[in-house]
Order: C-alpha cells, then structure tokens, then sequence
C-alpha cells in the first residue's frame, strides 16, 4: 500500500526553524514530481515548494530564501527546512506527488488537484 507520512511539525515563535519530514512507504519517489503544501483555515492548499521530475526545485514567492526542499539519494524520503518562520507561514504541510509521467517544468506539481498521493499533514504554527 502506498502512503506518505509527513513528521516535524509543531509551535515555533517568529523567527525560528523546523524541518519537516515526508517518508514514503510502498513505493518510492523515483522521477515523479513532488513537493510541499500548506493549507491554512479557510484557504485552498497551496503549493510552498516542489522538485520536479529532472531535480529542479521550485518555491513560492512567500518562501523563497527560506525554505529548502529536498531528497534523499534513495528518494524515499522529502524534507522542507523552514527557516526565519513568520506568523503567516502557520498552516497544515502536506507532502504530495505526482504519480504520472515525467514532468519537467515550474508548472509541474503546481495544483494540488492533480496530484494523486498525498499524506494527512502535520501542522505548523508560529507565534509572533
């Protein structure tokens, strides 16, 4: 059975760090498209960070200098370190991929819609 599971969240104050875990179990990442969401109360998931199938990261305006996604050489694992945390970043991570063909490309991974595994998330909150 596929599943993603997402670890590392938790209560930060502005200005502090957490690094966010993805493992997948029952297959691996391989050269799908994956990356990071976050849903926040009330709002659409939107998409914080993505690595498309060449490797290519991908960031939101909000994030970039901030956070940095990546892999492991196996690429079972995803990773999101999220550094200088701002008020506005607290929401629900979700990892998520893209089991269809390759896709390389910023417009990869961008729609949450699209995508076809994803885990339950964990959540981020920061305080001011």
């Amino acid at each position: 059975q596929r599943q993603l599971t997402e670890s590392g969240g938790g209560s930060v104050q502005s200005g502090g760090s957490l690094r966010l875990s993805c493992r997948a179990s029952g297959f691996n990442f391989g050269n799908f498209c994956v990356g990071w969401y976050r849903q926040s109360r009330g709002s659409e998931h939107e998409r914080v960070a993505s690595i498309d199938s060449s490797g290519i990261p991908t960031y939101a305006d909000s994030v970039k200098g901030r956070f940095t996604i990546s892999q492991n050489n196996a690429k079972d694992m995803l990773y999101l370190q999220m550094n200088d945390l701002k008020p506005e970043d607290t929401a629900t991570y979700s990892c998520a991929a893209d089991q269809g063909p390759p896709c390389s490309g910023s417009w990869c991974c961008q729609r949450w819609a699209a995508l076809d595994a994803w885990g339950q998330g964990t959540l981020v909150t920061v305080s001011s």
